[in-house]
């Protein structure tokens, strides 16, 4: 069996007890990483794993650049594939982890459908996504009765976000490290409230209502906003 297991967004507590008791069955658990330019390796996923006091040798790294280009990811994920299936041929059974939701942006839904394509047995564990954490911690609810919810990864322009804000009651907008011109211009525009927040679940978890605090920040990867009228 392969597994894909979500993590929950940083808080070790936040895995399902489905999820942990998976990890400390399998024989292999393969974890995403990050690959930056100066060639430093770093795993958020690995960062919680490590609590969970397993065996570490059981641990498998894959590391992505930090790159729009999908040429080197697309390379990764085939190899990991091919190691699993080794794994998986040879008897073992196989943890794919991730953090947040296994389904919500995972570089594990790459590699779930060259499982599926070669009809391995799967199955995957969801969890709770950063967006949920966020609506916790900031004690607001994401949307009630008839209200509409919409998640924007990398908004783009003025135009999409203000387009969003007409159609949803609430908009999380997700990936915000480059964009954050077009929050700005928009907000600056408009009566909205907003809730960000950083580093969910970690020692560093930083949230905030107010934007013009948080424009001074150094926004790191693992950060959204949410934003309704």
């Amino acid at each position: 069996m392969i597994y894909g297991v979500s993590l929950g967004p940083g808080d070790p507590n936040l895995i399902t007890l489905k999820g942990l008791k998976v990890l400390k069955q399998v024989d292999k658990i393969y974890y995403p990483g990050s690959l930056f330019s100066d060639g430093k390796k770093s795993s958020y996923a690995l960062s919680i794993i490590e609590n969970y006091n397993l065996d570490a040798t059981k641990f498998v790294g894959f590391y992505l650049e930090m790159s729009l280009t999908r040429t080197q990811a697309k390379e990764i994920y085939e190899t990991v594939f091919q190691q699993i299936k080794i794994d998986y041929k040879n008897g073992l059974t196989v943890a794919v982890v991730s953090e947040g939701d296994i389904n919500t942006f995972s570089s594990f839904s790459y590699i779930l459908e060259k499982i599926k394509k070669s009809k391995l047995n799967v199955e995957l564990i969801p969890g709770i996504t950063s967006y949920a954490m966020a609506a916790s911690e900031n004690e607001k609810p994401l949307c009630l009765q008839n209200e509409k919810l919409v998640i924007l990864p990398r908004v783009q322009t003025t135009e999409e976000l203000e387009e969003a804000l007409t159609q949803f009651d609430t908009v999380v907008l997700m990936k915000i490290i480059s964009v954050m011109d077009v929050i700005t211009s928009v907000l600056s525009k408009g009566n909205y409230s907003i809730a960000y927040s950083e580093r969910l679940g970690t020692e560093n978890q930083y949230t905030s209502t107010n934007w013009e605090e948080v424009k001074t920040r150094e926004i790191p990867y693992f950060s959204l906003i949410t934003i309704r009228k």
